[in-house]
């Protein structure tokens, strides 16, 4: 057997990361991505005209800018949520890994790409908030999903924003607040902005403690992005606003939020405890509570030993179970190496580092399939994604930079269906452009990837 052919580098995972932070460029909405920076990979300018407030007849509202949520057109709060805090933690702990420029439209060799690249979402985000009452409107989508070869300037339909839901305003003033402070070096006027915003929401949530979760308007049938509880979006907004402003009255409500059952660890789009967790394990420990600091670091901590020890059971080292095997797998796949990133930081046991660094092998290639997950990297990556732009253009390789779903034992589209049935979990995959439910791919399975690479970028 022949091994795939590699590069030797001191610095080996570069010009990857690069790639996996610009596909955020790449996934612009509103604007043309001109050949000067887009390559082969450019477009028009789509989804510039205002949107339809549902509920509210004849409101119509600037929805221009921001990110394409995924392999469809539409933006989504929650989502954006998560995307956003990844990138921002990974430039708060890997600083050194964003010194190159990219380059982007915005690149002036002052501020890291990586916050232009954010800001290009949250002045979106800035538009999603209620000016009136300071809640945040869950999404903005057509009612439909568009053809799957429709280029964005070819999706033409009405856009429509969603109704405010808690859990969109509660992760929106978690990272505004992040932003506000990570900004501060490079721009006092948009971190007043960021945190006016964070606080306006907070007031809309203190003023809205029990909402019914958000489910899709019965007109509407994209991405729904529902969650039954709010609990952990309010606990990280809350953490978040402490570390910013040092005010005890987030302080307290975090603590009050604490003592309520949901997953403290999680770093999933819908499970957000975590980023409200490793919030506070950042926050100066003299203005944390001694007890309540080491409850969240050792519960933190006992997670990764469970990651490590799963993965000691795995042919491959790793940490997924078979149950793991879902819409989005590659997704947990990142967040799981994120955890063990994060135990490492605050605890500096090399097994942790170790177990992570297996994660990224099985993305990249090590795997049942012999797959790299992520297009454009890899001896033979993902060529066909669940991509609008990437199968609507001419262009026969894929947008670079993109981390596929991955594995998922659920089968949830016709073509995994014919395909996979009765499949082992790990090999619930088909690099299809059909296999929505397998080779999609999203804002938040990339940025987790950026956080992870982050770490050994030189």
């Amino acid at each position: 057997m022949v091994s795939a052919s590699f590069i030797i580098s001191d610095n080996p995972y570069e010009e990857l990361h690069h790639a996996l932070l610009k596909a955020f460029y790449y996934y612009r909405c509103g604007m043309e991505l001109t050949g000067e920076f887009a390559g082969p990979w450019m477009h028009k300018a789509c989804h510039t005209k205002k949107g339809l407030v549902i509920g509210q007849e004849g409101r119509l509202l600037d929805s221009c800018g921001g990110w394409h949520d995924a392999g469809d057109y539409g933006k989504y709060t929650v989502a954006a949520g998560k995307a956003i805090a990844d990138l921002l933690l990974a430039y708060e702990l890997y600083p050194k890994a964003f010194e190159t420029t990219m380059p982007i439209p915005e690149s002036d060799g002052i501020t890291p790409d990586v916050l232009h690249e954010c800001r290009y979402e949250l002045e979106w985000l800035f538009k999603m908030q209620d000016i009136e009452t300071g809640g945040v409107f869950h999404k903005l989508t057509t009612l439909n999903f568009p053809g799957l070869a429709v280029m964005p300037e070819d999706d033409l339909s009405d856009l429509y924003f969603s109704p405010i839901s808690a859990t969109a305003t509660a992760s929106y003033s978690a990272i505004m607040a992040m932003a506000s402070r990570i900004y501060k070096p490079f721009d006092d006027i948009f971190v007043k902005r960021c945190l006016n915003a964070s606080v306006k929401a907070w007031k809309w949530l203190e003023e809205n403690p029990d909402v019914p979760s958000f489910n899709n308007p019965k007109e509407v049938s994209t991405g729904e992005y529902g969650d039954k509880i709010d609990c952990d979006e309010r606990y990280w907004a809350a953490a978040e606003l402490y570390r910013t402003t040092g005010e005890t009255i987030y302080h307290e409500h975090f603590q009050q939020l604490f003592n309520l059952e949901f997953d403290k660890f999680a770093l999933a789009w819908a499970d957000v405890g975590g980023y409200g967790t490793i919030s506070y394990l950042l926050q100066d420990k003299i203005q944390t509570v001694p007890s309540l600091y080491a409850t969240l670091l050792s519960g933190l901590v006992e997670v990764a030993e469970q990651l490590v020890d799963q993965s000691r059971e795995d042919g491959y080292n790793l940490s997924l179970k078979e149950t793991d095997y879902i819409w989005g797998s590659n997704m947990v796949l990142m967040n799981h190496a994120m955890q063990l990133l994060l135990s490492y930081h605050f605890t500096k046991d090399k097994k942790f580092e170790a177990c992570a660094l297996e994660h990224v092998h099985y993305l990249l290639g090590r795997n049942v399939l012999d797959i790299s997950y992520v297009t454009g990297f890899g001896d033979r990556p993902v060529m066909h994604p669940h991509h609008r732009p990437s199968v609507g253009d001419d262009v026969i390789d894929p947008v670079p930079g993109l981390v596929s779903g991955g594995p998922n034992r659920g089968l949830q589209d016709e073509c995994a269906r014919e395909l996979l049935h009765g499949k082992a979990p790990a090999q619930c995959f088909v690099d299809h452009q059909d296999s929505y439910s397998t080779n999609e791919v999203t804002i938040y399975w990339n940025s987790p990837a950026v956080f992870v690479f982050s770490h050994w970028v030189k």
